[in-house]
């Protein structure tokens, strides 16, 4: 009977070496996306910037990555891993060191904008995972790709402040970017000439059609039209929250890009129903089949999961200071155990996913979430801070493998297009946390959580009532080279 195990140590083998040098690329991608995180306070005093234009620099550094992510997924679904991830990570150096090399605000803030697309190069890495590990193995590589390349804004945190006292002066934050944009660059060819994008004797499927997603069903085909407005809706938050919030662009600008939205999802419908018209024409063969309803719950669940993520990082350190008058060097320590909870957690899903089944995880992630984020709604002032951080370390487990497990489930519902799901379940990561960033701006902490926690409880039950446990056939390359069809359960 094949093993589940992974021997991570094994670099003859090439799904192993394939495995470490793509969540290495992610790892370096994160880098050159979160470069200027830890450096902000100096690039502030550098640049002579004001609070307001540091928050708007940190808004559009996601702002692409939302629509880029479903570009990208359908890219690498048509030209493969290996040409994609090389190109993110040259273009993503070149856009770092142009990031390097700026002299005005208005600079800044076009570059950091553009490095919103390098955020995609997590989409690349599922589909090349998926190409390389079978069925039973798929969660725990994708879980190990996801959380130790998640941990790449943590490396730049820990790395580039060092680098950046090491040439000193003013321009030391300006050595530290564009070393990490050469880095890139320079592991992008490599990868480039390192991988390739299947298993010897693989055939890489590619979808029949570009420009928007197939489906399989007229019912699948409207719901796919509705869940594309999340994705307009979170770009037009990002607009009033640089218009009427922050004031950085006047109102006429903003409701020209309102305009522009409509327009463009007006176009996005068209395009579906294009890509899709056969549906009212034939039927779909039974083995080309799959149920939207899946990737519609995985959305949801990782618009939870990252979303979560995403928005509990970036408050974490100021709710220690607030609410328990913690000194803020120990406060960013204790806040920088929810990051690091990656590096074991998200793989851990994986694996769960892989033993226990797809759907029984999702579940126990699901209302673990819930419960966890539930009781840190209740948390006061009086509470033992030790008690706090146990309770935000065992949220993060949860979310953070429920990450792992929903990855683990992306790639298997149709191999053709795992890029085009795996770009549009990780767009909806980032509106997640776009929408739980905008709930904190209005409510209290507390509602804050329980809000997280609500969320939580509603995809547990899209996923108790309406996930499939997947089914299907997958290529599984046998221990002797060859390569057979296997069933999916």
């Amino acid at each position: 009977m094949a093993s589940n195990k992974l021997n991570l140590l094994a670099f003859s083998k090439p799904e192993i070496r394939t495995l470490h040098l793509t969540w290495f690329a992610f790892f370096l991608s994160f880098m050159v996306w979160f470069a200027h995180a830890p450096l902000m306070v100096v690039i502030r005093d550098a640049m002579h910037l004001s609070d307001q234009e540091v928050k708007v620099l940190l808004i559009l550094n996601i702002s692409l990555t939302i629509p880029a992510r479903i570009v990208v997924g359908m890219l690498v679904d048509k030209y493969g891993p290996k040409q994609l991830f090389s190109s993110i990570l040259i273009l993503g150096g070149l856009i770092s060191i142009g990031f390097a090399f700026t002299q005005t605000y208005q600079q800044l803030a076009i570059v950091r904008f553009l490095s919103g697309f390098v955020g995609a190069g997590f989409v690349v890495g599922i589909r090349m995972i998926s190409e390389w590990f079978p069925a039973r193995q798929t969660g725990i590589a994708q879980g190990i790709y996801g959380g130790w390349g998640n941990f790449g804004s943590a490396g730049a945190a820990i790395i580039l402040p060092s680098v950046a006292i090491y040439f000193g002066a003013e321009n030391g934050w300006r050595y530290a970017i564009g070393i990490t944009g050469a880095v890139a660059i320079i592991y992008g060819i490599l990868y480039y000439f390192s991988v390739s994008n299947t298993p010897k004797g693989s055939t890489y499927f590619k979808p029949k059609k570009m420009g928007a997603m197939e489906v399989t069903s007229k019912g699948d085909l409207l719901l796919y039209i509705i869940m594309n407005i999340p994705i307009y809706l979170a770009l037009a938050v990002l607009t009033w929250k640089l218009s009427a919030k922050m004031q950085w662009i006047g109102a006429s600008i903003a409701y020209g890009i309102y305009g522009l939205l409509i327009v463009l999802y007006i176009y996005q419908v068209w395009k579906i129903i294009q890509v899709n018209k056969s549906l009212f024409q034939t039927d779909i063969p039974e083995l080309q089949r799959y149920a939207f309803k899946q990737i519609a719950i995985l959305d949801f669940a990782y618009m939870l999961t990252f979303g979560a993520e995403l928005a509990v990082v970036s408050m974490l350190p100021l709710y220690y200071v607030d609410t328990f008058h913690v000194e803020p060097v120990l406060a960013g320590i204790l806040a920088g155990i929810y990051p690091v909870i990656n590096l074991f957690a998200r793989p851990a899903g994986g694996w769960l996913s892989d033993k226990l089944g797809r759907k029984l995880t999702l579940g126990i992630m699901f209302s673990g979430a819930a419960i966890s984020f539930s009781v840190l709604g209740m948390v006061t002032a009086d509470w033992a801070l030790w008690l706090v951080v146990l309770t935000t370390i065992f949220a993060g487990i949860f979310s953070k493998a429920g990450s792992g497990a929903v990855y683990a489930m992306v790639p298997l519902i149709q191999r053709r297009m795992t890029g085009q799901f795996a770009g549009m379940v990780g767009a909806f990561g980032n509106i997640g946390g776009l929408a739980f960033l905008t709930v904190f701006s209005f409510v209290s902490t507390d509602i804050f959580f329980m809000t997280i926690a609500g969320t939580a409880a509603f995809v547990f039950l899209l996923i108790v009532i309406f996930l499939n446990e997947p089914t299907g056939h997958m290529v599984e390359v046998q221990e002797d080279g060859t390569v057979e069809m296997i069933e999916v359960k």
